[in-house]
C-alpha cells in the first residue's frame, strides 16, 4: 500500500506521528451512521442526475465504457449562486506562523457535530497515476451536493478493481491517506467567506462553507503536493508534454502559469497536427528530484470554457459543467451556454480523451521551463541562462489575477502580483520550493524561458505569437539577442514587439519591475515571522540583474 489507512492496534496510540487532533477529528466523520459509502461512478452518476437544480443536457458523454459510466450518460450542468471562483482568503494551514491550533480545533468540532444532522456521501480515490506516487484519498459531501461529489470522482481516479490492484503494487509511503471533509452548507459569523482548514503534515482538509468545486480539488492537490514535496518531489502546478521530433529526438517542456494565463492552451494545443505530442497534464504533476521523471496526479482537466464555443470540438470531451448557461438548439436538445456568457470562470471537467496521446508518466527529464507572466515590461519570449536567476524569475513570477478566484478584498485586478511558482497552493515554506526548482535547474541542465502572454508596450501578446515562438524554440530556429546589458538574459526577437534598450522611458520601466520582485524576496524575510524567508542568494541574484542594467 502507498500510504497508510489502517493501523495495527498496537499504532493506535498518541505517541504515533500520523496521528493529530485535526486528522482524528476530520476521519471519525467518515464513519458515521449518516454516511453512505459510493462505491462506483455509475452510482454517483445516476445520484448526481437525481439532485434538485442539476441540468441533464442532451449531449452525450464519450468513453462511457473506458470511463466507468453508463452507456447512456449525458453530460451534467450544475450552478453554483454568487461565488464562481476559488476564495483564498478562507485558507488557513495548522502549523503556520499566527494560526491558533485550538481555537480551529474548537471550530472544526462544532462544524462536524452540526453536520452530523445531514446526510453524507463518501467514496474514494487515487491521487498520482503512477506506482511510483499513488496517494490513498477520502472524500465525504452532504445530500445535495452530489454533483460536486460526481465530478470529484470524474476529476480524479475513483477506486476500482484495477486501480485497487496498482494502489497496493505502489512504492510505500509513511503518510496518511487523505481525508477531506467538506459541508458547503456550515455557516459562521465569523467566517463569512467559508473556511478551508488544513492539517498538511496529517493529510486531513475540512472545507466549510464553500460550494465551488474547484474548492474540492485544490485541497487535495494541497494535500497531495505536499505529501510529494516531503518524498523527493518537486511539486508543480503547471502543465507538461513532449513533442516527438524527427531523428527519433523528443523535447519535453513545463509550462507554469496561474488559471487565464495560456497554460491550459500552451499544454494542450495540437499544433496543427506539426507534432505528435504527449500530454502529461495541464494543471498538476510531480517531478522526481533525482530522475527528472514526471508523474500526472489526475486523469481528468478541469479547465475555463471562456475560449470555446458549443461548435469546438473540445466541448465533446466534457463530462461536467459548473457555472455555465443552458438553452434549447434546433432540434430541440438542452445544450450548454459557454464562453462565460452566464458568468465569469464557466467551468468544465473533460476526460482525459480530449488529448489524443495522453501519457500519465513521462520518463525523460524536462528540456525546458516556461514562466508565463503577465509582465509588459517583458518581451514575448525571454531566456534566462543562469539557473539561480531561472529560479528566481520563478519564485518571482509576476502576473494577474483572473475570475478563477473570488476576491473578497477591493484590489485592481489589472495590477501585477506575484505568485511563487504560480502556486497559491503551497503548504510549506516557500525557501523549499526555491531550492528544489534551482537544484533542477542546475543538476539536469533545464532551459528556462519567460513567456509574456500579456502585453508589450501596450500591444497585445496573442496565442499565435506565444505557440509560434514556443514551436521555433523546439525546433531550433531561434536567434535570441542580448537583454540589454543583462548577460544573463536574452530574448527573442519577434516582428510588432520591437525592443528598443534606447529608450530610457522603457529601461526605468523595466527597473521599476525588477526592484518590485527584489522588494517582494525582501518582504518574505519579515512577514509571517519569516516562515517564507528566503536565502540571500535570491536577493544577491535580482541586485546583481538590477546593477547590470
Amino acid at each position: 500500500m502507498a500510504t497508510i489507512g489502517n493501523f495495527d492496534s498496537s499504532e493506535v496510540k498518541k505517541e504515533n506521528q500520523l496521528f493529530s487532533r485535526f486528522k482524528t477529528l476530520v476521519e471519525t466523520a467518515f464513519y458515521g451512521n449518516n454516511v453512505t459509502h459510493l462505491a462506483n461512478l455509475q452510482q454517483a452518476y445516476e445520484n448526481a442526475t437525481q439532485v434538485p437544480g442539476t441540468i441533464v443536457t442532451d449531449l452525450p458523454v464519450k468513453h462511457t465504457k473506458d470511463l466507468g459510466l453508463p452507456e447512456e450518460a449525458k453530460m451534467l450542468i450544475f450552478n453554483d449562486g454568487k461565488v464562481v471562483g476559488r476564495t483564498a482568503a478562507a485558507r488557513v494551514v495548522i502549523g503556520h506562523p499566527g494560526v491558533d491550533s485550538d481555537y480551529y480545533q474548537g471550530i472544526l468540532r462544532e462544524a462536524l457535530y452540526q453536520s452530523s444532522k445531514q446526510n453524507f456521501y463518501s467514496a474514494e480515490i487515487i491521487v498520482g497515476l503512477d506506482e511510483k506516487f499513488m496517494v490513498k484519498g477520502h472524500v465525504t459531501v452532504p445530500e445535495g451536493f452530489e454533483n460536486n461529489l460526481y465530478s470529484y470522482l470524474l476529476n480524479f481516479q475513483m477506486v476500482n478493481e484495477q486501480w485497487q490492484q496498482r494502489y497496493e503494487d505502489s512504492v510505500s509511503y509513511k503518510e496518511n491517506d487523505i481525508y477531506l471533509f467538506a459541508d458547503p452548507n456550515w455557516q459562521h459569523p465569523d467566517f463569512p467567506y467559508g473556511l478551508a482548514l488544513f492539517d498538511p503534515e496529517h493529510n486531513v482538509a475540512a472545507i466549510l462553507g464553500l460550494r465551488y468545486f474547484g474548492e474540492l480539488k485544490k485541497a487535495t492537490l494541497t494535500l497531495a503536493w505536499a505529501t510529494a514535496h516531503r518524498n523527493n518531489y518537486v511539486a508543480c502546478h503547471g502543465g507538461i508534454k513532449q513533442y516527438h521530433l524527427p531523428d527519433n529526438k523528443k523535447y519535453t517542456m513545463a509550462a507554469f502559469g496561474l488559471s487565464g494565463s495560456g497554460k491550459s492552451t500552451i499544454t494542450l494545443t495540437k499544433h496543427g497536427g506539426k507534432y505528435k505530442v504527449d500530454v502529461l497534464h495541464d494543471d498538476a504533476f510531480i517531478i522526481n528530484r533525482d530522475t527528472g521523471a514526471t508523474i500526472a496526479l489526475e486523469p481528468s482537466y478541469f479547465d475555463k470554457v471562456q475560449d470555446y464555443p458549443l461548435s469546438h470540438a473540445t466541448v465533446d470531451y466534457y463530462l461536467t459543467m459548473q457555472n455555465v448557461g443552458a438553452t434549447k438548439d434546433k432540434s430541440g436538445k438542452t445544450v450548454p451556454v459557454l464562453q462565460d456568457i452566464r458568468n465569469g470562470n464557466g467551468r468544465t471537467v473533460k476526460s482525459r480523451y480530449v488529448t489524443e496521446n495522453r501519457v500519465d508518466v513521462l520518463d525523460d527529464k524536462l528540456d525546458a521551463v516556461f514562466w508565463i507572466m503577465k509582465d509588459d515590461s517583458l518581451p514575448p519570449v525571454v531566456k534566462v541562462e543562469d539557473p539561480i536567476l531561472a529560479a528566481v524569475f520563478g519564485l518571482t513570477l509576476a502576473t494577474k489575477r483572473s475570475t478563477a478566484e473570488n476576491i473578497v478584498e477591493k484590489i485592481d485586478l489589472t495590477q501585477l502580483v506575484i505568485e511563487p511558482y504560480a502556486d497559491p497552493f503551497r503548504a510549506y515554506p516557500l525557501a523549499e520550493d526555491y531550492r528544489n526548482f534551482r537544484d533542477l535547474f542546475n543538476k539536469n541542465k533545464i532551459d528556462c524561458y519567460i513567456l509574456n502572454t500579456g502585453a508589450f508596450q501596450g500591444k497585445d501578446v496573442t496565442p499565435k505569437v506565444t505557440l509560434s515562438s514556443i514551436e521555433n524554440i523546439i525546433n531550433e530556429d531561434t536567434a535570441f539577442e542580448p537583454f540589454g546589458t543583462v548577460k544573463e538574459m536574452s530574448y527573442l526577437p519577434i516582428k510588432g514587439y520591437e525592443v528598443d534598450f534606447s529608450n530610457e522611458e522603457y529601461v526605468e520601466k523595466i527597473k521599476a519591475r525588477l526592484q518590485n520582485r527584489l522588494d517582494y524576496i525582501l518582504k518574505e524575510n519579515d512577514e509571517n515571522e519569516g516562515y517564507d524567508a528566503l536565502p540571500k542568494e535570491t536577493e544577491e541574484a535580482m541586485r546583481h540583474v538590477l546593477e547590470e542594467l
